[in-house]
Formats: C-alpha cells, sequence, structure tokens
C-alpha cells in the first residue's frame, strides 16, 4: 500500500472571517487576494499543499451570504458544491462577535453532510480577554461535534502550525492526485485579474468594489526581452463609477495600476508592462452572459 496520504479539504465560512489569509498562510504563498470588504473571493480557488507524503487540497470558497444577485446565487452555489464534494472542511469564524445566522445555516448543511470538520478561530490576535476565547469555543462546539479546534491569527501566523498538523490528520491513504510542485487551479490570467482587482478593493469606496470585475485582454511575453505585456479591462457598473476608478486626471488608476505591476512582478518574476482600461458594463452581476466572460460562473 502506498504510504502518501491526501485530503480535500473545502475551507468555508461567512464573509471577511479570513479563509483566503488562511489559505495564503497555509500554502506559504499567496494565490487568494484579500481584503477588508466582504465577498471578496467570489468563484472556488483550489490551493495544493504537498509535504513529504502528505497532500492537502483545498478548496477556498466564498463566503456564505444571502444573495442578491445572480452573481451572488452563483457564490452560495459554489459554496454548496464545494461541501458536497470533499472528504472534509475547515469551518473558520472570528473569536469575536455573535454567531451569525448565515453561520448556523452552514453548520446544519455540514452536520448533514456527516463530514470531518475542524474548527478555525481566526483573528485571535484582536481579544485580549482569554475567557471571550473559551465562551466562543463552548458556544460553537455545541453546535457541532468537530474534528479538532484550533484558535489563531492569519495576520501573525499564531496557530498555523497547529492548524496544519489538525488537518494532516484528515489524510487518508491514497496516491497525490496533483504533481508535487502544484500550487493551485488558477491560470495565470485569473490570478492577474484577481491582483488587479485586489488593489482597486483596497482603494474604493464602499459602494464600488461589488461592481467591479476584471478581464485580462492580453498576456504575452516579449520574445526579445523578458518582459510580460498585460492588457486589463476593469468593467464596473456605472458611468460615475467609472469617474472615481479612473479618479482626478487619471490619479487612482495609475495608483492602483502601479500597485498592482508590483505585486505582478513578484508573483511572476520578471518585469511587467501592466495597461489598464475602465468600462461600463450596466448591472453586469445579474446578467448570466457577463458573468459567464468573467469567469464567474
Amino acid at each position: 500500500m502506498s504510504q502518501r496520504k491526501t485530503a480535500f479539504i473545502a475551507i468555508v465560512g461567512r464573509p471577511n472571517v479570513g479563509k483566503s489569509s488562511i489559505l495564503n498562510r497555509l500554502l506559504g504563498q499567496k494565490v487568494a487576494i484579500v481584503s477588508s470588504r466582504p465577498q471578496t473571493t467570489r468563484t472556488k480557488i483550489m490551493g495544493v499543499l504537498t509535504e513529504g507524503d502528505v497532500q492537502l487540497v483545498f478548496t477556498d470558497t466564498p463566503g456564505f451570504h444571502k444573495p442578491k444577485t445572480k452573481l451572488g446565487e452563483k457564490m452560495i452555489q459554489a459554496v454548496d458544491d464545494s461541501i458536497g464534494g470533499v472528504d472534509s472542511c475547515l469551518f473558520v469564524t472570528e473569536a469575536k462577535g455573535e454567531i451569525r445566522p448565515t453561520e448556523l445555516e452552514l453548520l446544519g448543511k455540514l452536520k448533514a453532510e456527516k463530514i470531518p470538520v475542524v474548527l478555525a478561530i481566526n483573528k485571535i490576535d484582536m481579544i485580549s480577554d482569554k475567557q471571550e476565547l473559551m465562551s466562543r469555543i463552548l458556544e460553537l462546539t455545541k453546535l457541532l461535534d468537530f474534528q479538532a479546534v484550533v484558535p489563531v491569527s492569519a495576520r501573525d501566523g499564531d496557530g498555523m502550525d497547529a492548524l496544519k498538523d489538525e488537518l494532516i490528520n484528515l489524510a487518508e491513504y491514497s496516491e497525490f492526485f496533483f504533481p508535487e510542485d502544484t500550487l493551485t487551479d488558477q491560470p495565470e490570467r485569473v490570478l492577474a485579474a484577481e491582483m488587479i482587482r485586489e488593489k482597486l478593493l483596497h482603494r474604493l469606496n464602499e459602494e464600488i468594489p461589488h461592481g467591479i470585475a476584471v478581464s485580462i485582454e492580453k498576456m504575452r511575453e516579449r520574445e526579445d526581452k523578458p518582459i510580460l505585456d498585460i492588457d486589463a479591462i476593469i468593467y464596473c457598473e456605472r458611468e460615475s463609477h467609472k469617474g472615481i476608478i479612473i479618479g482626478k486626471k487619471g490619479a487612482m488608476l495609475k495608483e492602483v495600476s502601479t500597485n498592482a505591476r508590483h505585486e505582478l512582478e513578484r508573483f511572476f518574476d520578471c518585469r511587467v508592462n501592466l495597461q489598464c482600461w475602465v468600462k461600463v458594463k450596466e448591472d453586469w452581476r445579474n446578467r448570466e452572459g457577463l458573468i459567464h466572460n468573467f469567469g464567474l460562473d
């Protein structure tokens, strides 16, 4: 029998609890964008961690919420599909605040699936009273019989080694499903588009980020020199939003493009020539064809 072990693990939780940050920490490299905005992750993102004889295949899912658009409905469908197609789940919640109705609904789905669930209580760096953490653990363990409970801070790395150990315990004997150097299933164009969108999320006003999509129109390395040319179109839903994204005398778009270019150069390890344009596609989040074109279905 093979000594190798694998586990397929869905990372689930409500929006903005740090699922993508935890995935990036576990992998030791960024494959999912992170921002303080809820619903930053829109599709399922696979990340693969191979250490020794163990391979963990993670699916980072959109935050579980009550959808208000067709895009939102597809995001929730992605969560349901992920839970139904894995060996186990990592349920992520925060150390502070009340347990939300959407979290109770999600825990109900996990209970019905009867699969092992590890609980990660994130953002422990935000609490000073350990009793608050113990109360949260007690409250959650009454709702589901978790395989393990691990308090973590994705921001500073506390508890992440313990969490990885608990997730490795979920693995069962099996040959690897992916080459050992696999990191993610995301095509390079998707990764580039997401890096640009992340920089937009960090800079824009409250109402705009959810109405933004980024499409990579060209991505080609020059034959004569190690420069990667990337042409990107930023789509928004209103003409007024277009003006905000571009900014006064193009200042906002220039800043976002510069920040994105630096990150793209770090990731692809080469010089990048990034050109960004902004276009309006009204109400695209409720238009099936556009959702499909942006790769969000």
